[in-house]
């Protein structure tokens, strides 16, 4: 998806909502659960139940919630701690949005970051194939050739990690690199950057709690888009992030994860995300309406 098209999808929806597909087992709703074990074959083994149990969650979720949001982020952490059936998961779950939902971009939440030759490997495995993602998180922490590989992907976007929205940001974003302006490392990051990709096919992921600096982060990137985790659970305010982070083209993707998929744990829970949904796409509807 370029970015036109992104910005297409904002302004037709309303909606800059970013929904994360982050399924823990313990938390799928007994009823859901119930009903999968009652309809899932006696020989499925232990793989094949919790790749069903995850997509029939995620599946729900996506077509409650596909009305009210612009993209999708399975965090691929949730998958690869149930093992071979966590992976079909994942891969099944973005063939199931590529098939019926190709409107939404694709977060491969997967935060991925290693040496040029390994970076290559990485970009294979969720830009090629049959059902690819459009974007892929990425750390930036070793530098140009860990990054430059995931960006020979036309249509293919970094999301590059830049001021997250945890306590331990603090350790290394904020330090100071030297006496001059723009000196704290994250500053430094999303400066460095802007020499290997642009605005067309690279995103910054900023925390919703960082408040006020969202404006020290525009200073520096004044039309890339910005993925925002922290909304809701983490206590990230949606007014503030829009106040300090909007751009002309809105520029912001807020996700919204546990508030979303885990509103409720009874056999309504869908309905419960899709409304939770929608209440995050009517506040966002008239932020945008105000800066439009």
């Amino acid at each position: 998806m370029t970015r036109q098209e992104l910005i297409k999808q904002i302004r037709l929806k309303g909606s800059f909502l970013c929904v994360g597909l982050d399924p823990v087992m313990e938390k799928i709703p007994q009823p859901l659960k119930d009903n999968v074990n009652k309809h899932v074959a006696e020989k499925s083994d232990h793989d094949q139940l919790t790749a069903i149990m995850l997509l029939t969650f995620n599946r729900a979720i996506i077509d409650a919630t596909a009305p009210y949001c612009v993209a999708y982020k399975p965090n691929l952490a949730f998958y690869e701690a149930y093992g071979v059936g966590g992976i079909v998961a994942f891969k099944m779950t973005l063939r199931y949005l590529r098939e019926f939902y190709p409107n939404h971009f694709i977060i491969a939440d997967a935060k991925r970051g290693d040496i040029g030759n390994t970076a290559k490997m990485y970009a294979r495995s969720f830009f090629e194939g049959d059902h690819p993602a459009d974007a892929l998180t990425v750390a930036p922490y070793m530098g140009e050739d860990s990054v430059t590989p995931f960006l020979q992907y036309p249509g293919r976007w970094v999301v590059l990690l830049a001021l997250t929205s945890n306590k331990g940001s603090q350790d290394f974003q904020m330090s100071p690199v030297d006496q001059s302006a723009n000196s704290r490392l994250f500053e430094q990051v999303i400066l460095k950057s802007q020499q290997w990709g642009t605005e067309e096919n690279m995103m910054y992921v900023v925390g919703a709690t960082q408040g006020k600096l969202f404006e020290d982060v525009r200073r520096v990137a004044p039309r890339h888009f910005l993925l925002v985790p922290g909304v809701g659970a983490q206590g990230g305010s949606l007014e503030e992030v829009c106040k300090y982070g909007m751009t002309e083209d809105c520029g912001l993707l807020v996700n919204s994860s546990r508030g979303i998929i885990y509103a409720s744990n009874d056999i309504n829970f869908a309905e419960e995300a899709g409304k939770k949904a929608r209440e995050l796409q009517q506040q966002m509807d008239s932020l945008l309406a105000e800066k439009f």
